[in-house]
């Protein structure tokens, strides 16, 4: 029965930087009804690979049938899931400048960020942590009335 938990998993991708990669990676969890609930893509420095970075939910026979799915695809070099990794998320946070600086910049601090802009009519806070942190930033950011709220996605490397 522990096999159909549903539970949150990160899987890396390397593949080739060519077009129509990433439509086939997302197409493979799409035709099969599985959700992506952060999807990240870089090109890996000094090479002709991107490194694709997805946060989903399942249980692990379905994370297994996704990992050789994967596998199969062309352009696709190596599939890690990951166990035990650093996960970092970014979030840029918009607030009103009526709104106390000082008490919004100690709240950045403490979730790993800062005041990255100051404007006439507003103030721009970014804040880079693990995914659950950032979910309890955005929650206590709520008492400074934050005008816009941009999530990136999740990047993670194995320790």
């Amino acid at each position: 029965m522990a096999n159909s938990i549903n539970e949150r998993h990160v899987i890396s991708v390397i593949v080739m930087n060519e077009s129509s990669v990433l439509a086939r990676v997302t197409a493979l969890f799409a035709g099969r009804g599985y959700n992506i609930e952060s999807l990240t893509v870089a090109p890996i420095p000094e090479s002709d690979m991107s490194h694709i970075t997805i946060a989903t939910n399942g249980s692990s026979r379905v994370m297994e049938q996704i990992t050789k799915q994967l596998h199969k695809l062309i352009p696709v070099y190596k599939v890690i899931e990951h166990e035990e990794m650093v996960e970092k998320e970014m979030v840029l946070v918009k607030f009103p400048i009526a709104e106390n600086l000082s008490d919004i910049s100690a709240l950045c601090a403490a979730y790993n960020g800062g005041i990255v802009n100051v404007g006439t009519e507003m103030v721009i806070a970014q804040v880079a942590d693990e995914p659950k942190r950032i979910k309890h930033f955005i929650e206590a950011s709520q008492r400074y009335n934050p005008c816009e709220i941009v999530r990136g996605g999740v990047v993670a490397i194995e320790r």
